[in-house]
């Protein structure tokens, strides 16, 4: 068997709009192909031994045991290699339920889909569980464990902390969305100019100034010394000689830490001789170069969580430790309580296995123990000088029992360090008493202090406390999302993209709007080249200027990893021609239409989905939404508009001679076509269907009929504003005009324009594309054949996997079928296909240049129009 290609999907996708986290495998199964598993002896056998937990696979048999029947009876490896998927990572803690596999439109390969927790556990997952078959079927060993591992160890690395984690399952529960910025805990919570930014637990609304007097123990106990805050008596030294001077004036017992530092590193506790202040010490100064040194506070450590200004939770923190039992190690007790069920590791569990290392080893020591020692009965041991989760500690909900006092306290030393997100360390001896009473005192203050001791305590009540930073963030009315509109099609969908971001910038929007041209940010490019997939929308989202993002669609990023973003307000579908197909398993213009469908599934419920009325498999896409419904059509009489204005629906139609729009059975009419430029006074009919959905999308927005009007009436086709779509360039004797047709569809959308059009002869540069299908290619040399007097093919700069005699060949084969003796002219490079149709074009005559790359074509005839013009 051969892995193809895997691909990790992150958004709503060809194969599920709701199901947005989904690994795809091209698997190729080769001979496995004409060996069902019925076929394989003892394939079943060993399968079960291997993963009997696989029983609770219902398949599509509907109860338990039903994927071991399916292999029983036979079924093709592609899909046991999805349920192997699925399970192994169950097997490594990640529960995960959806799957399917489906021929990839070639004998043998097949798409295996399942879903994911972290991509890279998914690729990883896909990658063993093909391993994992093939010792199935050749009978051979497999160590399951060290793949699980792996899959933990590689989840630990790329997963966001489980405080961040919090945050970011509370905003998606408020549809929140939210953008992960770096590889590490950085995230976007919102879109465009309403997005707030939290790394770990320290928000965007979190002060500079707080975190740095945080990460300062020195600034921070001076500061709440001045506030008469109780603290521990202490020093700050930097010497050996220093150390000596500050036990001597604290007294013993002490706490030696690091000035600045977080998760415990470097700080002991509870020293008590002058040998072991010298070796805590050193451990503090491999963390920072001062130590502080504190007189060590007899009692236990709690935390105290404060959320904007306000006490949210308090938790008694324990350090790892083990209770002996009178016959049991100190190792035997280490590993039973590794068995709880609530251990797990790293952070994907409540509670953190304990870790034997070479501090545990030097408290043993200093406790006179090896891990082969036997602890009496009730005996406590301590493990780890802290009490931190992440060393295998344990906490409990006290949040009921704080004494207002100390809530008090709490919530003005947040305000004194000025921290919005604030945890407390505090020793004593009682928390539901005074702090003053107790004489107990603030250990720390903690800037990005963690959440998982609240959100999941090993006893009380677990605490909602990342719903309190969505609260700071987002108050009641506060908005976190900006408008989207999402474009999808074969054709015009670049310059409907176009218009509705001239429509909302003449209202005054911030607009940021995505095409296969580039990135525009408030009409500025900034990203060049196709840009219709997910990162170009995120880099849309992710700009704190934009308050309004139109965001073109194409099946090609769609298919690779799934769209940039959830949910749209509104999704507008253009058309459904043949083009691209062949690629990535999209056989069929059926299957291309599923692809373009996702889109209009992705608009919220108060949303509306524009559909073409007058394209069969766009107006099909109606019976998949789940919103409100928009409908278009360059005929009024369409019996789909005719009913749904009968029905009380909105629509856009062109009507005699018209752009309008109807609500219900009511006309309002915008402007005659020929009013506006970008249809060429009504000569581009497929310009007015552009425009069509453009003015619906603008009336959705609340922008009045006169707005529209004047917006479309002043968006003009040119090089600067649509880039390669109808750009004229009216020489002295001949005229030009330049386009990004592409496939058959858009070639006879541009036939029925240019029919209207003066110029004899008519001249057309055309070309094939290397990936798309021959009788693609054939189809275009067809039309061209139809719509000019001469023609010239040229070739695109990228061959895409075939040579430029095959393509050429194409063309030409489809140029004869309809006129054998046309005048055809091969010129590959397309610099010098149009540098020889503008150096030999007939007076009167009317140039049709469909290019691949507009910039440079754009500019080379520009070029020429000026040197004409200096002349």
């Amino acid at each position: 068997m051969e892995i193809r290609e895997i691909r990790a999907l992150r958004g709503p996708n060809y194969w599920s709009a709701k199901r947005h986290k989904l690994i795809v495998m091209v698997l190729d199964l080769q001979e496995m192909e004409q060996r069902p598993t019925n076929k394989i002896d003892g394939f079943l056998e060993r399968l079960e031994a291997m993963f009997p937990t696989m029983y609770e696979h219902r398949c599509s048999v509907g109860t338990a045991g039903g994927f071991f029947e399916r292999v029983k009876e036979g079924t093709w490896m592609g899909h046991v290699i999805e349920h192997i998927a699925l399970e192994l990572q169950t097997l490594a803690g990640m529960d995960v339920g959806y799957g399917r596999t489906r021929g990839y439109g070639e004998e043998g390969v097949y798409n295996v889909v399942f879903t994911y927790i972290e991509a890279e556990v998914g690729k990883y997952t896909a990658r063993a569980s093909v391993r994992i078959a093939e010792a199935l079927i050749d009978g051979k060993d497999y160590d399951l464990e060290e793949d699980i591992q792996e899959m933990r160890e590689i989840r630990e690395r790329v997963r966001l902390g489980p405080s961040t984690g919090s945050i970011i399952a509370e905003a998606e529960s408020r549809g929140i969305p939210w953008i992960r910025l770096n590889k590490y805990s950085l995230c976007q919570l919102g879109y465009g100019v309403n997005q707030k930014k939290v790394q770990a637990t320290v928000a965007s609304t979190t002060s500079n100034i707080g975190v740095e007097i945080a990460g300062d123990k020195e600034d921070t106990k001076f500061l709440l010394e001045q506030a008469e805050v109780p603290v521990p008596k202490g020093e700050i030294v930097r010497s050996e000689e220093g150390l000596k001077d500050a036990v001597d004036y604290i007294g013993y017992p002490v706490v030696v830490k690091p000035i600045s530092g977080n998760h415990g590193r470097g700080i002991t506790t509870d020293v008590r001789n002058l040998d072991d202040a010298l070796e805590a010490f050193q451990a503090a100064k491999k963390v920072s170069r001062s130590v502080i040194i504190e007189r060590f506070i007899v009692g236990d450590d709690y935390r105290l969580l404060v959320i904007n200004y306000k006490l949210v939770a308090a938790a008694k923190r324990t350090p790892a430790h083990v209770v002996g039992d009178g016959k049991s190690t100190v190792q035997e007790l280490i590993d039973q309580v590794n068995l709880d069920p609530k251990r797990g590791y790293g952070h994907e569990k409540v509670l953190t296995m304990i870790e034997v290392n070479d501090l545990t080893l030097g408290i043993l020591k200093e406790a006179g123990k090896t891990l082969d020692s036997v602890l009496d009965k009730e005996e406590v041991l301590i493990l780890k000088d802290t009490a931190n989760l992440s060393t295998g500690g344990t906490a409990v909900d006290v949040t009921d029992i704080v004494h207002p006092y100390n809530i008090f306290m709490a919530e003005r030393i947040a305000k004194i360090v000025d921290l919005d997100i604030c945890g407390i360390d505090i020793m004593t001896t009682d928390m539901s008493q005074p702090l003053p009473d107790t004489g107990g005192a603030v250990i720390e203050v903690n800037a990005g202090p963690g959440f998982r001791m609240h959100l999941d305590p090993a006893e009380g009540l677990p605490r909602n406390v990342a719903g309190h930073v969505i609260d700071m963030l987002y108050p009641p009315g506060a908005t976190s999302r900006i408008p989207i509109v999402a474009v999808a099609g074969t054709n015009g969908k670049t310059t409907t993209t176009r218009l509705i971001a001239h429509i909302a910038r003449m209202k005054g929007f911030k607009v940021g709007y995505t095409t296969t041209d580039g990135v525009y940010i408030q009409n500025r490019l900034l990203m060049t080249g196709d840009c219709t997939g997910p990162a170009s929308a995120e880099f849309v989202l992710k700009d704190p200027t934009v308050d309004f993002a139109v965001l073109e669609s194409a099946r090609g990023g769609l298919l690779r990893a799934g769209l940039g973003f959830k949910n749209c307000d509104i999704g507008i579908v253009t058309n459904v021609a043949a083009d691209h197909l062949g690629l990535k398993g999209i056989h069929t213009i059926e299957q291309l239409a599923r692809v373009k469908g996702v889109i209009p599934q992705t608009v919220f419920p108060d949303g509306h989905a524009i559909l073409n009325a007058d394209d069969d498999l766009v107006y099909e896409m109606r019976n998949e939404i789940d919103c409100n419904l928009a409908l278009f059509s360059l005929d009024e009489t369409n019996p789909r508009i005719v009913k749904h204005m009968k029905a009380g629906g909105l629509s856009a139609v062109y009507e005699n001679g018209y752009i309008t729009i109807c609500k219900g059975e009511w006309k309002m009419r915008v402007t005659k076509a020929t009013q506006v430029p970008l249809t060429f006074e009504a000569k581009a009919l497929f310009m007015i269907q552009n425009v069509l959905p453009a003015v619906l999308t603008g009336y959705l927005r609340g922008f009045s009929i006169e707005d529209i009007k004047v917006a479309i009436e002043s968006f003009i086709p040119s090089p600067a504003q649509t880039p390669g779509r109808l750009n004229m360039f009216r020489f002295k004797e001949f005229n030009v005009l330049l386009d990004y047709a592409h496939n058959p569809a858009g070639l006879r959308a541009l036939h029925q324009m240019i029919d209207k059009m003066d110029g004899s002869p008519k001249v057309g540069m055309i070309a094939g594309i290397g990936d798309r299908r021959s009788e693609d290619n054939h189809e275009i040399g067809m039309v061209a054949a139809e719509m000019f007097d001469e023609i010239i093919i040229r070739q695109d700069k990228n061959l895409r996997g075939k040579s430029d005699k095959e393509i050429i060949d194409m063309i030409h084969s489809g140029i004869k079928s309809v006129k054998e003796d046309m005048k055809v002219t091969i010129i590959p490079s397309e610099r010098e296909a149009i540098t020889y149709a503008l150096t030999n074009a007939e007076k009167g005559s009317l140039l049709v240049l469909c290019s691949d790359v507009v910039p440079d074509a754009l500019n080379l005839v520009m070029d020429f129009k000026e040197k004409e013009a200096q002349a």
